[in-house]
C-alpha cells in the first residue's frame, strides 16, 4: 500500500476511539452565536463520515446530524461561477491570495488597490462570486446553486434551512457593509440585497457529514464522480478550488492545518469541515464548538490525527 491509499478498514477499526478522544477538544471551543440560529447547536457534538472511490464508507459519532454549509458552500459557488463565466472573468473581480485577516474583514478592500477581494473564500470574495452566478433573478440563481450542490452530493435532497437564512439575513449588517463597499469600488453590480439573498441562501443549505463526504469525493476525483464515472466539474476548476482550500480554506489557520493535516479543506462556522485525500476519499466532519480561528475545535483535531496516523498528507 502507498501512503495515499485510504485504508478504510484500518480507519474503521480505530475511528470510534479516535473520535471520542477528539471530542474532548470541544470543551475549549464556543458555538458560533453571531448568527443567532447557529447558537442552538450542541456544544459537544462531533461526527465524521468517510467515503472512498470504491463506495466503501466509515462513520462515527454524530454523523447523522444536519447543519448548514456556511463557508463550505463558497468552494462550490466559486466552481459554478468559473463554469458560468470562465477563469479570466472571475479573477478580474476576485484575487488569488490569502489575506492574513479575519474572513469578514474589510480592511484590505480599502488599503490595497485595486480594491477587489483578495480571494473567493473570504466573505467579500464570496459575495462577489455570488453576484456572478448566471440567472435572470436571485431566485433562479439560488435554484441553480442548490441544483448544482444536489448533483455533487449524489442526488441528496439538500434544502435551504429557512430559519438560518432568516437569521443571517436579519443580522448580516457587516456583510451589507462589505457589499456596499464593493459597489463603491466598482466590483459588485446590481442590488446589494438581492446579491446578499443569494449569498445567505447558499450558506444556509443544510447537509450531513455524508453529504459533505460525497461532495468532497468529486473533488478527490478531479471533478469526475468515481462512483458513476460522470464528469461534473472541469479538472482545471478543481485545481483552482484545491489551491484555495490549501491556502485559504481554514481561515487564518490554513498554514497550520496544511502542516499538521496536509489536506485541502474548507470549514464553516456551523462547525462543518469538508476535506479529501486526492484520488482516494472524501471526508465530512461536523463539530459546532469553534476555536479562536473559527474552525471546529474537535473536528480539526480529529482530521489532523487521522491524516498523521494514516499518512495522508500531500506534502
Amino acid at each position: 500500500m502507498t501512503n495515499k491509499e485510504a485504508r478504510l478498514e484500518e480507519v474503521r477499526q480505530f475511528l470510534p476511539q479516535w473520535l471520542e478522544e477528539s471530542r474532548k477538544e470541544a470543551a475549549s471551543g464556543e458555538v458560533a452565536s453571531y448568527i443567532p440560529e447557529l447558537s442552538k447547536a450542541s456544544h459537544t457534538a462531533l461526527g465524521i463520515h468517510l467515503l472512498d472511490i470504491q463506495g466503501d464508507s466509515a462513520s462515527a459519532g454524530d454523523c447523522g446530524m444536519s447543519f448548514t454549509l456556511q463557508s463550505i458552500s463558497k468552494v462550490f459557488t466559486l466552481i459554478l461561477a468559473l463554469i458560468d463565466n470562465g477563469e479570466d472573468a472571475v479573477f478580474e473581480r476576485v484575487g488569488m491570495e490569502p489575506t492574513g485577516d479575519n474572513f469578514n474583514s474589510m480592511l484590505k478592500l480599502e488599503l490595497v488597490r485595486p480594491g477587489i477581494p483578495f480571494n473567493p473564500l473570504i466573505n467579500a470574495g464570496a459575495i462577489t462570486i455570488s453576484s456572478m452566478i448566471k440567472g435572470a433573478t436571485p431566485e433562479e440563481k439560488s435554484a441553480r446553486i442548490l441544483d448544482f450542490f444536489r448533483r455533487l452530493s449524489g442526488g441528496s435532497p439538500l434544502k435551504v434551512n429557512e430559519a438560518v437564512y432568516r437569521s443571517e439575513f436579519e443580522t448580516g449588517n457587516l456583510n451589507r457593509s462589505i457589499a456596499y463597499f464593493l459597489v463603491e469600488n466598482g466590483v459588485l453590480n446590481g442590488s446589494v440585497e438581492e446579491v446578499l439573498s443569494i449569498y445567505f441562501r447558499h450558506c444556509s443549505i443544510e447537509a450531513t457529514c455524508r453529504d459533505l463526504a460525497r461532495m468532497a469525493l468529486i473533488l478527490a476525483g478531479d471533478g469526475t464522480d468515481p462512483l458513476s464515472g460522470e464528469n461534473l466539474i472541469p479538472r482545471r476548476y478543481v485545481q483552482i478550488a484545491k489551491t484555495f482550500m490549501i491556502t485559504c480554506g481554514m481561515y487564518n489557520a490554513s498554514g497550520e492545518f496544511a502542516i499538521k493535516a496536509g489536506l485541502p479543506a474548507k470549514s464553516g462556522v456551523s462547525g462543518g469541515i469538508l476535506t479529501f485525500v486526492p484520488g482516494a476519499l472524501g471526508i465530512g466532519v461536523v463539530g459546532p464548538a469553534l476555536n479562536a480561528k473559527g474552525n471546529s475545535s474537535a473536528g480539526v483535531h480529529l482530521i489532523e490525527r487521522l491524516s498523521q496516523r494514516m499518512d495522508w498528507s500531500l506534502f
